[in-house]
């Protein structure tokens, strides 16, 4: 595999882990603290990914690689998916909010199969070069958590009680999206 494919594999994979690390870590927290969601409100957000899991392949699966390249699919899912996240940011309670986690999801978790989809279309030997990629998808995630906690403060206790959490989904949204 060419180096440049190797790398534009890697940033892939990265954007592809630091958007969801971005807030998905501390969702809990801003519900309870900025949308006074209960614990069984926290619970059906977080059960989105789950749902959005099982729900997905129906929709996407039917197109993928059937009218258009995983490439324009990524492509069109991550921009639906910034459109949610500056919605979710935006959310002032939980029935307002919950809509827009649930799109998301549905929209983000075909993602994950693209872009495993979209790196095994470019390696000559998948199981020598795919952990090598795979794993700025982890350094992504983490980059993520060390930006919200200890670049921008984000999650400190003063910072959640001023709605601060709320920049966790914009700062995802406004990545440049695949």
């Amino acid at each position: 595999m060419k180096s440049l494919t190797r790398i534009q594999l890697s940033v892939m994979m990265f954007l592809e882990f630091f958007i969801w690390g971005g807030w998905f870590v501390t969702m809990g927290t801003f519900l309870g603290a900025n949308l006074s969601a209960t614990g069984a409100e926290t619970g059906m957000a977080y059960s989105t990914q789950s749902w959005g899991a099982i729900i997905a392949p129906f929709i996407i699966g039917l197109i993928a690689d059937r009218f258009f390249n995983a490439e324009k699919i990524l492509a069109v899912l991550h921009l639906i998916g910034a459109f949610l996240m500056y919605q979710m940011s935006q959310a002032t309670d939980f029935e307002v909010f919950y809509p827009y986690v649930l799109g998301y999801m549905i929209a983000y978790m075909p993602t994950l199969a693209l872009v495993n989809s979209v790196s095994f279309n470019q390696m000559k030997d998948p199981s020598k070069d795919f952990p090598l990629i795979r794993v700025w998808g982890t350094v992504g995630w983490i980059v993520a958590g060390l930006l919200i906690s200890f670049a921008f403060k984000w999650d400190a206790i003063e910072n959640i009680e001023n709605g601060m959490l709320s920049n966790t989904f914009m700062m995802t949204q406004l990545l440049p999206q695949f």
